[in-house]
């Protein structure tokens, strides 16, 4: 197994669960999910609010070179809370980002996204990557706040 194949597996910790993107299990909730915040779609490269989010996610999830995690909440029940990406692993690099980050209101500042990252840096390193990548939009200052922390 190359090290970008070895991304590509469930992650858990606490009451945050990763699983592997599946369309047809995971989209209602996904959806559901994104339907909290109508006004972070607006920093965002892809809407995923209302109408906009089936063109939207078939777009974000036909990325072949990433790898697509559903965001479950154990706290809750299984919800489905957000979504997030290991973007374009580079294996000769040992590069990888991570991205395409949304977690609902619900979550947020509560420690879920730091649980959340530590599984997936801890994951990367676990499986070869030597460096992290992080690109955070200008204009969300939650989500530098949150990369600062780290």
């Amino acid at each position: 197994m190359n090290i970008a194949d070895a991304l590509r597996q469930p992650l858990s910790l606490g009451r945050v669960t990763l699983e592997l993107y599946d369309d047809a299990r995971h989209r209602a909730g996904l959806f559901e999910a994104c339907q909290e915040d109508p006004e972070i779609w607006q920093i965002y490269p892809i809407n995923l609010f209302g109408e906009a989010f089936d063109d939207s996610i078939a777009i974000f999830h036909n990325r072949a070179d990433w790898v697509h995690y559903i965001v479950i909440d154990n706290g809750q029940d299984g919800r489905i809370v957000g979504m997030t990406n290991y973007i374009a692993p580079d294996e000769d690099a040992k590069v990888v980002e991570i991205g395409g980050t949304y977690i609902a209101p619900s979550v947020r500042g509560t420690g879920f996204n730091r649980t959340m990252k530590k599984l997936m840096i801890e994951h990367a390193f676990a499986a070869g990557f030597e460096t992290i990548l992080w690109k955070v939009d200008v204009r969300n200052k939650r989500s530098q706040a949150a990369v600062l922390q780290l």
